[in-house]
């Protein structure tokens, strides 16, 4: 079986398109999205158009979450939300809301955002200190809370990993395709930075047992998806697309 995993789309069509494309290139017998679709400020209505051209398993990120389940004072207080919500219409909220929090892919590959059982939780970072590191084999076998699966795929972090526990499991994040780095104030402040604006995906293969990962790095015109988010006032957005860095 071969697996392509793309996560963290966050309303990047053109990285989506690039994406997409590099994947037909290859033998993959399924696609699964990991979540945090539609929220951003480049093109969310376009960007639901293209998933629905094709055939994904998808499960919703936090973000997705929210978007479907914010307040009016919450929109009002967020421009980015409000572009948002008025771009997309009902239909894709509906979609959005019927997506499942996780998946059982096979009896071997389960998919989540951010743990199996919290989309808001980072699986395989810690960022207490300020910066990410990678939690002990100890750390990430609880948060798992018995889900007993040999491949596990997860997203949220937008961090290519792969990352072998003493149960014998393989935690895999394709990163992101949207969004090469991003800030944020919970649980405490940190950034998440890959240092290269390409889209990010990736390919697990199952050889009899042994799993294969490839992480791909797929150039595309993200010139263009910053100027979609300067358009939109988010500065800070058009800088982590050209540069994977943090302000």
């Amino acid at each position: 079986m071969q697996i392509a995993a793309i996560s963290d789309i966050h309303t990047n069509v053109y990285a989506l398109e690039a994406v997409l494309a590099d994947i037909k290139k290859r033998q993959v017998d399924v696609i699964v999205n990991l979540g945090d679709i539609l929220y951003g400020p480049i093109a969310p209505l376009a960007t639901y158009k293209l998933l629905m051209q094709h055939e994904i398993v998808t499960i919703r990120g936090n973000q997705d979450r929210q978007i479907y389940e914010a307040t009016r004072q919450e929109i009002d207080a967020n421009p980015t939300m409000q572009f948002i919500i008025e771009e997309l219409g009902n239909e894709p909220l509906q979609w959005m809301r019927g997506l499942p929090a996780s998946y059982q892919l096979t009896d071997n590959v389960f998919l989540c955002h951010g743990t199996p059982n919290n989309d808001l939780v980072y699986l395989l970072e810690d960022v207490d200190s300020g910066y990410a590191k990678v939690r002990t084999d100890r750390e990430i076998v609880q948060l798992l809370e018995g889900q007993s699966s040999n491949i596990i795929i997860c997203g949220h972090t937008h961090t290519p990993r792969a990352v072998s526990l003493s149960t014998g499991q393989l935690i895999i994040n394709p990163g992101s395709v949207g969004l090469p780095v991003y800030t944020d104030d919970e649980p405490v402040p940190h950034s998440m930075e890959t240092f290269r604006p390409h889209a990010s995906y990736a390919v697990i293969n199952d050889f009899e047992g042994a799993w294969a990962v490839e992480h791909i790095k797929v150039p595309y015109a993200f010139q263009e998806a910053a100027a979609a988010a300067k358009y939109r006032n988010r500065e800070d957005w058009a800088h982590f697309l050209t540069t994977g860095r943090a302000l």
